[in-house]
């Protein structure tokens, strides 16, 4: 599974900060520090950064370049800004994200082919959030026809089911789930990707780990690709390389619908088991989930 860092992030107090001072000493130290955590591939987000987002892209790309070589995701709503990433990026880049929205295919998709970019297709239209799996699928397929006009290949093409926040919207979690394996099926040569934190948006900070593990290791079963996840996170990452195989195939059971015996199990075993109930939607989502 291919591991995006996601700590170079505008909304973090500390990089926001560092953003706007220009500081590269944190910069620095954060990439490197994700470097070092095993991540295969980066992802910048500046957010909107209307005003000056190409000046800081090409600022923060050639400050992480500096102590790092990993691929870079280029991660803001500026479609300047993108392009200006791509232009000082060394390597084959990623763009986060290209929807299925007109104006932004027709702005982006253009750029992808010139500096043979890959883009993160995300299953988001004019209509808003998708709604199940299948209007994920159409989101996707337009992405990809819109995509095929530019002649830029599948493989480049990294499709987002959109992760909602449990706290918010937990019955639309199982459409995620549906695609993440409708992917594999409708769009082979296509990759996938999602963003592992944005589940547990809005969470106690103490307990979002605890989902963002569970749900890589439901998505792991249908073949997901990458993930976009806390690089400081070591049982994450231990998850995604197959070294808790035990709580793999625990949660694979819950999600079987096999009766489990809570009383053989340790206590971290039934936090997962709990875990993966509330995401298949068995059980209704509170902040005191794992107590009941």
């Amino acid at each position: 599974m291919i591991l995006i860092g996601e700590n170079l992030n505008v909304s973090s107090k500390k990089v926001g900060e560092a953003l706007k001072n220009k500081d590269r000493k944190i910069i620095r130290e954060i990439a490197e520090a994700q470097a070092k955590a095993g991540m295969n591939m980066l992802d910048i987000n500046i957010g909107p950064a209307p005003k000056i987002g190409s000046e800081m892209m090409s600022w923060v790309v050639r400050t992480v370049r500096e102590v790092t070589d990993l691929p870079l995701s280029l991660d803001t709503t500026n479609i300047k800004a993108i392009e200006t990433g791509l232009q000082v990026h060394e390597g084959k880049a990623l763009i986060n994200s290209i929807s299925a929205q007109p104006e932004r295919m027709a702005a982006l998709l253009p750029l992808a082919k010139k500096y043979n970019a890959a883009f993160v297709g995300l299953t988001l239209g004019d209509e808003g959030f998708p709604r199940d799996a299948n209007e994920r699928g159409l989101f996707a397929a337009q992405i990809i026809a819109e995509a095929f006009q530019y002649n830029i290949p599948e493989e480049d093409i990294w499709l987002d089911p959109i992760a909602p926040p449990i706290k918010t919207q937990q019955l639309q979690i199982q459409g995620c789930t549906e695609f993440t394996l409708m992917i594999r099926e409708a769009f082979p040569e296509c990759k996938s990707i999602y963003g592992g934190s944005n589940i547990s948006n809005g969470v106690p900070r103490n307990l979002r780990g605890m989902l963002n593990r569970t749900y890589l290791i439901m998505l792991k079963r249908y073949g997901i690709y990458s993930a976009i996840v806390d690089a400081f996170d070591s049982e994450l990452a231990n998850i995604a390389e197959g070294q808790r195989p035990e709580l793999e195939k625990l949660v694979y059971s819950v999600m079987d619908g096999d009766d489990i015996d809570n009383s053989v199990l340790s206590e971290e075993e039934i936090k997962y088991v709990k875990t993966t109930r509330v995401l298949l939607g068995q059980n209704l989502y509170s902040d005191f989930w794992l107590e009941l």
